[in-house]
């Protein structure tokens, strides 16, 4: 029979699921030497369970409520009072009782008592649930303290807990609760202890919360709290709050709120000798649990009792380094547009592929930067590097200025004057032919690989691929290629800056930059728009895509007049297209030619939202458009003083933008070209692995890394719990947010946008294509739910080359991450579409199907 009550010395780290989170931690700390925990004992879920087991209507209650969604509030509302009705009711196990009774009887039932939930998914490395359950102070007498843990028995089913479990995943079913009963400690101070920052996440700054009486009071927001921070041994920060009123616990029982006493209010809560006495058991208690801690505690007779420990749940995991020294680390997401969770097979690919220093942290990669700030032309080069990104720019500075990493003694280079990009790009030869080369070269590279990766298979087919990498970054970092649209970059530079200076001009090159020829990536985009013209005649067609579900759609379309020809222009576009997708860096997201039905959506709403041929009249629109701008900016320059000079070296520029820009985006489609035929072969292997047995479905290879996969094919073997494991942090990935620079204390450094005379509630961001537009807000986060009608304004995350075929169908752009030339701001000008990126929080800050306004001249939106 499963053990009905516990001290809480007596508890084994393996007992999760009969003393709950909580229990299990108290349980921890009471074994720690040298720390204080109120003596006490635990009513297991074996309690809970028995109460319920017999109880139908629980039963069938429970399972209405699993059937529910969050957004059913009224339901939820209403089973969930039920249950909990039941639950109090229910009378208390004799054998309960007894235990309980024996248990009070040895620690003196005249004292006062703590009780409190402990629920079975709470407190947990990745789920918190902190405050879903109760807790009830003060409780004396043994009856008073048994209707308290059906109190606490109840409160597993608060409206709150049951969305929270919804929100997480956890099935109701699976979830017990256990009660602890603890001696109460009357305190003069409590508060809350965070081994690392909760602000900025540094893990080398601890956090202190201190308040008079008892902290109930300061956990539930009734009260103001003083904050200490001590960072190794040393108080670096005090706020000292007005503290107005404390609740303390009564002799008699329950609890009163108190007046603090005037000559008090502003007095430290703690002394600094006890703070620092406070920080050293904070970092014994994480020391013990291995990871930053979230700590209540309570000072009574001058010591120091630690009432809960739980891991912090939403710091942002460190970069892994192997020295102590310290580091500073840009996340790679931010610059390739993508800062979605990368599974282990998608960073191994990536990591074979780069030159630079990257290091994985929470399924997203970073780059390490130290070495580059121990230099002065490091740090000047960087900061240029960078500046197309200012939040990225405006954080490095800081950590610059803050001397984090220190620069070398013999360091004697002087900072590049000027640093910029403006001056006139090198003589570089306008002959488009090089693009056409450039991009020939590759295409026939991609072809042989095709053929020659036919036979490979097993061990031999690593090798191959490993061998093929070597071949694609010699194409990727081919200095020529670069030149290319290095060449056109600092041409679009040389253009803002100068018809500025000149002709007082903002941004000329995003009006030159439009439709400009050879873009892979705009025109994949536009030739979806011709795919939505084939089908267009076709009414059983479209009728018969608008209720497809599954990825085999085409195969059924030859039944209906226009399905030969619809298939052939689906066939068509996915031969080009097909290795493309959102967040395609990742080899192992599905690619359109895998998961075909993501493009049905954005074919519709073109076929509802465009006349025929929509897609030659836009793009023939944007060079006119560009080519107007060209004429107008050259008879103007004409006008001024040394007129001819300059408009034919602004001539010149122009051409090196539209020869040249539209290749920026080829490399990128060789890499994933590339990735796509990798991907098909490793494919071929899953199967025979899943065939013997090996593995349990194809997918399962993408949480291993590429040499993983290798021994896997080599030995046939493989250790189970590797590819749950690897799920469950992918699932925990999801759920956090990348910073964009993040250094080895684990601190995030934000940076800022230093820019005045904005509206007021205006959002800042970068402007990266100008204009002014006004339309609906549509927050999408994923591409298949794009549901878009003509005009509406997308507002998303970050948009790779996967998201071009939604460019055409909207008005303007809003991103939470990107650059001046990442690929949304590149396409954006090409398609003539105001852009503003980099507006952190976006997709939370504006709502779906709110009037937006963006300015992407100035680089602000406003909530109309």
């Amino acid at each position: 029979m499963d053990t009905l009550v516990l001290g809480l010395n007596e508890m084994e780290k393996t007992q999760l699921l009969l003393v709950g989170g909580k229990g299990l931690n108290l349980g921890e700390l009471s074994k720690i030497q040298g720390i204080r925990v109120p003596e006490g004992f635990c009513v297991t879920t074996a309690g809970y369970q028995k109460v319920i087991e017999q109880n139908e209507t629980y039963h069938v209650l429970l399972d209405r409520l699993t059937m529910l969604k969050v957004e059913d509030r009224d339901q939820i509302g209403e089973i969930s009072s039920k249950i909990r009705q039941i639950i109090m009711e229910a009378e208390i196990p004799s054998d309960v009782v007894k235990a309980v009774s024996q248990y009070l009887s040895q620690f003196g039932e005249e004292h006062a008592y703590a009780v409190r939930s402990s629920a079975t998914a709470e407190d947990l490395p990745h789920a918190s649930f902190a405050g879903q359950q109760d807790t009830y102070l003060n409780i004396i007498g043994k009856d008073a303290i048994l209707q308290h843990i059906s109190k606490c028995w109840a409160s597993l089913f608060t409206e709150r807990a049951v969305i929270y479990r919804m929100q997480n995943g956890f099935d109701h079913r699976q979830v017990y609760l256990s009660v602890i009963i603890q001696k109460m400690v009357f305190p003069k101070v409590s508060g809350i202890l965070f081994t690392a920052d909760p602000i900025t996440s540094n893990r080398k700054l601890l956090s202190i919360d201190a308040s008079f009486g008892l902290g109930e009071a300061l956990v539930s927001g009734l009260v103001s709290a003083d904050c200490y921070k001590v960072r190794e041994e040393e108080i670096v920060e005090k706020r000292v709050a007005t503290k107005k009123i404390a609740i303390y616990g009564r002799k008699e029982g329950g609890t009163e709120t108190k007046q603090i006493d005037l000559d008090q209010q502003m007095s430290q809560t703690l002394t600094d000798g006890q703070i620092l006495q406070l920080a050293r058991l904070g970092r014994q208690i994480e020391a013990h649990f291995g990871q930053p801690q979230d700590i209540e505690w309570c000072l009574a007779d001058d010591t120091f009792y630690i009432v809960q420990s739980r891991p912090i749940t939403t710091l942002y995991p460190i970069p892994e380094a192997n020295d102590q020294e310290n580091h500073v680390y840009l996340s790679v997401g931010h610059q390739q547009m993508m800062t979605d969770p990368i599974k282990p097979l998608g960073l191994s690919f990536y990591l074979l592929i780069t030159p630079a220093p990257m290091r994985k942290a929470g399924g997203r990669l970073f780059v390490d930067v130290a070495a580059r700030l121990t230099t002065r032309a490091g740090r000047e080069t960087l900061l240029n590097t960078v500046g197309s990104d200012p939040l990225t720019k405006d954080a490095l500075t800081t950590v610059i200025e803050r001397d984090f990493i220190k620069l070398l003694p013999n360091d004697q280079t002087t900072p590049i004057p000027g640093g910029g990009h403006t001056d006139m790009p090198a003589q570089f030869e306008n002959n488009p032919t090089i693009v056409s080369d450039l991009m020939k070269r590759n295409q026939t590279s991609i072809e042989e690989l095709k053929q020659n990766i036919q036979a490979k298979s097993g061990s031999d087919l690593f090798d191959f691929i490993l061998e093929d990498i070597q071949q694609l970054k010699k194409i990727l970092f081919d200095p020529q290629s670069t030149a290319v649209f290095m060449a056109a970059m600092n041409a679009s530079a040389w253009i803002n800056e100068n018809m500025n200076e000149w002709l007082g001009e903002k941004n000329a090159a995003d009006t030159l930059s439009q439709s400009v020829p050879g873009n892979i990536t705009s025109e994949m985009g536009l030739a979806l728009m011709d795919v939505a013209d084939v089908i267009r005649p076709y009414p059983e067609v479209i009728d018969y895509l608008q209720h497809a579900k599954e990825d085999n759609f085409l195969d059924e379309l030859v039944t209906f007049d226009g399905g030969r020809e619809t298939q052939d222009a689906i066939y068509d576009y996915l031969r080009k297209y097909g290795m493309r997708c959102p967040g395609e860096i990742d080899i192992t997201r599905p690619r359109w030619s895998e998961k075909p039905i993501t493009l049905v959506p954005m074919i519709l709403s073109h076929i509802q939202n465009f006349e025929p041929n929509a897609g030659n009249r836009k793009f023939e629109q944007g060079r006119r458009v560009a080519l107007e701008k060209e004429q107008e900016l050259i008879d103007r320059l004409k006008q001024l003083p040394d007129g001819e000079q300059k408009a034919k070296e602004t001539k010149r520029m122009i051409d090196l933008i539209r020869n040249f820009i539209g290749y920026r985006e080829y490399p990128k489609y060789g890499i994933v070209s590339r990735y796509f035929v990798y991907k098909q072969a490793l494919l071929k292997e899953a199967e025979q692995l899943v065939q013997a047995g090996v593995i349990h479905e194809k997918e399962d290879i993408y949480y291993l890394t590429f040499e993983e996969l290798h021994e896997v094919a080599r030995t046939k073997k493989i250790d189970d719990q590797i590819i749950s494991k690897r799920k469950d942090e992918y699932k925990l990935y999801e759920k956090l947010t990348p910073p964009r620079v993040i250094t080895s204390d684990g601190e995030i450094i934000i940076g800022e946008y230093k820019r005045e005379n904005l509206p007021a509630n205006a959002i800042a961001g970068l402007p990266v294509s100008s204009g002014v537009i006004e339309g609906r807000a549509r927050v999408i986060l994923n591409m298949e739910n794009a549901d878009l009608e003509e005009g509406d304004i997308l507002v998303t995350s970050f948009t790779d080359p996967g998201w071009t075929p939604l460019f055409v169908s909207i008005k303007g752009l809003v991103t939470e991450v990107g650059g001046l030339m990442t690929h949304g701001a590149v396409i954006a000008r090409e398609y003539g579409l105001p852009a503003v990126v980099g507006v952190e929080n976006a997709t939370r800050l504006i709502e779906d199907g709110q009037r937006i306004r963006v300015n992407g001249t100035e680089g602000y939106i406003e909530i109309l």
